[in-house]
């Protein structure tokens, strides 16, 4: 027997918390925000960075990528809001919590949002690219559930267990057939999987300078191709493609082309972090605290208590060149003890700010 007959749709996409509407679209979208920040914050603080950081990146991200997601949406149906026909008003076009968010558009601006902010943080922009990468394939997986809330975006008729049931006289719905291929939660799927290969990819080939990047973007497009050719609302076509299809191919070819043109790329990575913030000298030089095995970042503690060893003994030994020589010493030791005092002192400055920033 299957183990569904079909997955029912939503009976309601929106509550009234009193006149306030609760969307989920809007609700999915938060989420996978959420989500995203607090995996971009953990394996940000992994690799040496100071906590906070993803955070603040994503003030400019978060609003960056709205407007670029929903212009391109609008940009590519335009015809939705605009012209004599078009079923919505212009207006319409600045209600994004009805749905409608291109991720070409937000990747893209969201990308250019960060990427400013890392210029006035002095950080590198390709280190964050490849720290967040999976927490935002996971924040796409989240996302998708908006569409199955609006019951749009889906693919055509199929009598699979799984199918999905589907109001009739949505757009893109067949007269008679009663559930379609859910390509929202094909592509939540494929987008959690994703999340996984570039973790365990960044872990085993120690990827840098935006290759974890370039590979999220190179699996994404490459799912989304065989996904867009499923779905059944309208949609610009070209030589027999969606418009979205076209895209991911363009995209995936870029995103080899950077791998390949980065692949012997090296050098240091600034994260902004000085030393002793957030771990930052003990990041593992040969792949970084993000590729870590579990047990390097639980010895990050004995190496913290010796490092304090070290600094009282400094201080001790800056103690005993400020005494005074034992008496009848001759001049040259007076000399040597004096040499050995303003040594001392000379490591005073240098040591004490990093203590303080421990």
């Amino acid at each position: 027997m299957p183990l569904l007959a079909s997955i029912p749709s939503p009976s309601q996409g929106v509550w009234n918390l009193g006149p306030i509407p609760i969307r989920a679209y809007a609700l999915c979208i938060v989420l996978g925000v959420i989500v995203a920040v607090w995996i971009g914050e953990r394996r940000w603080r992994a690799r040496g960075g100071a906590p906070g950081t993803v955070t603040d990146l994503a003030v400019w991200a978060v609003p960056f990528g709205l407007v670029g997601g929903r212009l391109y949406h609008v940009i590519t149906d335009w015809q939705i809001y605009f012209g004599s026909e078009a079923p919505k008003r212009p207006i319409d076009a600045l209600f994004i919590w009805e749905g409608g968010l291109g991720i070409w558009g937000a990747i893209a601006l969201g990308a250019l949002g960060v990427w400013i902010a890392c210029r006035r943080r002095g950080i590198s922009f390709t280190a964050v690219a490849d720290t967040l990468a999976p927490g935002v394939a996971v924040a796409q997986a989240i996302g998708r559930w908006g569409n199955y809330f609006n019951q749009e975006l889906f693919g055509g008729p199929t009598d699979l267990p799984w199918g999905l049931e589907i109001e009739p006289g949505r757009p893109g719905t067949v007269p008679g057939a009663t559930t379609y291929h859910p390509t929202f939660l094909y592509e939540s799927l494929w987008d959690l999987a994703l999340a996984g290969v570039l973790i365990l990819a960044a872990r085993r080939f120690g990827l840098r300078h935006g290759r974890v990047f370039a590979l999220y973007v190179a699996g994404y497009t490459l799912g989304r191709f065989w996904i867009e050719g499923l779905r059944v609302d309208p949609a610009h076509h070209i030589l027999g493609l969606r418009l979205n299809q076209w895209t991911s191919i363009v995209i995936f070819l870029c995103a080899l082309a950077y791998l390949w043109l980065a692949r012997n790329r090296t050098g240091e990575e600034p994260l902004g972090a000085q030393s002793g913030d957030a771990g930052g000298d003990h990041a593992d030089p040969a792949h970084g605290r993000d590729q870590a095995d579990e047990p390097e970042l639980l010895r990050d503690g004995e190496r913290d208590e010796k490092a304090g060893d070290r600094e009282t003994q400094d201080g001790e030994a800056r103690g005993g060149a400020d005494d005074p020589p034992a008496p009848g010493g001759d001049a040259g030791s007076g000399k040597r003890t004096a040499t050995a005092g303003a040594g001392a002192a000379s490591d005073g400055p240098a040591a004490e700010p990093e203590a303080g920033r421990r």
